[in-house]
């Protein structure tokens, strides 16, 4: 298993990276890159709200592959299961443009942890969604929900910076 969650390089239009992007890094600590597609559009020529929950999917997925968390929970015969989740669009984004998707941990339970998002819009050079999922541990078997095995709750802890103070 991964230990350590490491951010990949960010792809930039300017030489510089600009100051609102230094705070989404620090906020962050866990990034990928996404580019919107002509059919992320709705009618009124923006992003349609409902995409923005896919983007905090493939943040989320891209996360816990990189902690190869499947394998482990599916050996235990466990599953990550969404039990809620929340979406607030502060900017509207266009086609097109390559988005920044990032995730931390808030809070890390016995059996769930919460997960905060953000996306931040390269051509605005702006955050411009902010999120948030609980995500549970569920026996597969039972479909109740179950602790999260020692081990990856230490891995989850261990990749969000120490300030976050989550105990793994």
């Amino acid at each position: 298993m991964q230990e350590q969650v490491t951010q990949p390089e960010h792809p930039s239009t300017e030489s510089h990276q600009s100051e609102a992007m230094t705070r989404f890094l620090n906020d962050y600590p866990v990034t990928m890159t996404q580019n919107v597609q002509w059919g992320d559009m709705d009618a009124l020529g923006h992003v349609n709200n409902t995409v923005y929950y896919r983007y905090f999917e493939n943040i989320r997925i891209d996360f816990f592959q990189r902690l190869d968390m499947f394998e482990l929970m599916e050996e235990q015969q466990l599953a990550p299961v969404l039990s809620e989740s929340q979406c607030r669009f502060r900017r509207p984004v266009f086609f097109p443009d390559t988005l920044l998707l990032g995730t931390r941990i808030s809070t890390l339970a016995d059996d769930r942890l919460t997960m905060e998002y953000g996306i931040f819009s390269h051509s605005q050079q702006a955050l411009v969604t902010q999120g948030r999922a609980t995500v549970v541990c569920i026996n597969t078997e039972t479909n109740r929900p179950t602790p999260l095995p020692p081990m990856l709750k230490a891995a989850l802890a261990d990749s969000q910076p120490e300030e976050a103070g989550l105990a793994g």
